[in-house]
């Protein structure tokens, strides 16, 4: 798995914060624009793992593709099919998310990545 990597949108403020967080304190890392690249179901189910969190934790509820996949809540999906929908819909993966050495933390709120540095 990627190591000292963020995952992010160009496009989301949020991501630009934590990127900018992070050159500010001389930390280099590869800027993996995730809706061009997503991460494959294994890096994904890693990053969970890593994370401590399920992947349907780690969905983005509030985008529009979510409710047009027909998704909710309380689904009851397997581990493997989260991941699967998720790498096929990357809109839907949560962001950014760092990759530090062997620590990983999403960048909400941007300072969140201070606790894995």
């Amino acid at each position: 798995m990627r190591t000292n990597t963020i995952y992010y949108n160009p496009r989301c403020s949020k991501c630009r914060q934590t990127l900018a967080l992070l050159e500010a304190r001389g930390i280099k890392l590869d800027a993996i624009e995730y809706l061009q690249t997503p991460p494959s179901v294994e890096e994904l189910d890693a990053i969970c793992r890593l994370l401590g969190v399920e992947p349907r934790q780690l969905i983005r509820t509030g985008e529009p593709r979510f409710a047009e996949l027909g998704l909710t809540l309380t689904d009851h999906r397997p581990r493997a099919e989260w991941l699967k929908l998720m790498v096929e819909n990357p809109v839907l993966i949560e962001r950014p998310i760092v990759l530090y050495k062997d620590r990983a933390v999403v960048g909400r709120p941007p300072e969140a990545v201070l606790r894995i540095l």
